[in-house]
């Protein structure tokens, strides 16, 4: 197979979700619905959070920062496919699909950072509440926020930058409907190991380490509730986690089961299901997950859609 420099690549093709015409009409509307949703439910959260006096705490500070990423991972990836759905043109260009990546990347790890630092808020609340407000003030939160925005474009900007180095063969066609680190990588004809073993090696220790840190706080948080004495006092502190609890599930069981779809399965059908449900699916359902299961939201909430048509 005849391989180009990167410098000769002009554009990638993305195959997106299906080649049926009558199909692209359906998955149009779906996710253009979807989309909308995404950007009004998170947009709703922002809102009700930012007036509502009483929702100004470090829980919901974190929760504001979740919803502004939800919007700016949905849209890092679902506008382009919508272009294309009804343009019917699914190229694009070698700088655009290296730029929709970066930007993947650096969202997602944002949204890795920030359920770390939530369960971190959770576990300060419920096993140090007299030193909550001590601790969580406003000026650490705020400095832990921009740590995990910098991270996230440090981490994303080197998968980027290793990217540039590599020449690509002639066959540039993306099984997916936006553009990941890995699936480029695969279209290259010269040598990835480094970039296999730096993805692989920053899945492992960013991953791992965010996952054991959220397990960590889960196990300080249960051992402090189980020592509550009155069944209601526990039920009260285990309900402040729980839309957490949902968020994380929904977020890591998505990943994990991308990464377990491509490392099982060659269907490219089952891998596009893979990202969709980690690249969709959690941004549309948390605004869903925290406003259902949260009184305080729901009250800010139903203020910000009453005042609404006032405006």
């Amino acid at each position: 197979m005849e391989a180009r420099n990167h410098t000769e690549v002009s554009r990638f093709l993305l195959l997106g979700l299906t080649s049926n015409s009558d199909l692209q009409t359906t998955f149009f509307i779906l996710f253009l619905f979807i989309y909308l949703v995404t950007l009004l439910g998170n947009l709703l959260i922002i809102l009700a959070v930012s007036s509502d006096s009483q929702l100004h705490t470090p829980m919901y500070f974190f929760l504001t920062n979740l919803s502004f990423n939800d919007i700016c991972l949905s849209t890092s990836t679902i506008p382009k496919m919508l272009v294309s759905l009804q343009t019917h043109n699914q190229s694009i260009t070698y700088l655009g699909c290296l730029a929709q990546a970066c930007f993947v990347t650096i969202f997602a790890g944002l949204e890795n950072c920030l359920l770390v630092l939530m369960a971190y808020d959770r576990y300060v609340a419920i096993c140090h509440p007299l030193r909550y407000t001590t601790i969580m003030n406003p000026c650490f939160c705020s400095f832990l926020s921009i740590l995990s925005v910098l991270i996230s474009i440090l981490d994303s900007l080197l998968h980027s930058l290793m990217m540039l180095r590599l020449s690509f063969c002639t066959k540039l066609e993306i099984p997916n409907f936006f553009c990941e680190h890995a699936q480029i990588l695969n279209l290259a004809c010269s040598d990835t190991l480094i970039n296999y073993i730096l993805i692989y090696f920053m899945m492992i220790v960013w991953g791992g380490g965010s996952a054991s840190g959220i397990i960590f706080s889960y196990i300080q948080i249960v051992s402090s509730i189980w020592k509550i004495p009155s069944a209601r006092g526990k039920y009260k502190a285990f309900s402040t986690c729980g839309s957490h609890l949902s968020v994380v599930f929904l977020f890591y069981g998505t990943c994990f089961g991308v990464y377990i779809s491509s490392a099982l399965t060659h269907s490219s059908s089952k891998t596009e299901i893979a990202s969709v449900m980690y690249a969709v699916v959690p941004q549309v359902m948390n605004p869903f997950i925290y406003s259902l299961r949260n009184k305080d939201m729901k009250e800010a909430l139903r203020k910000v859609i009453i005042r609404v048509p006032s405006l």
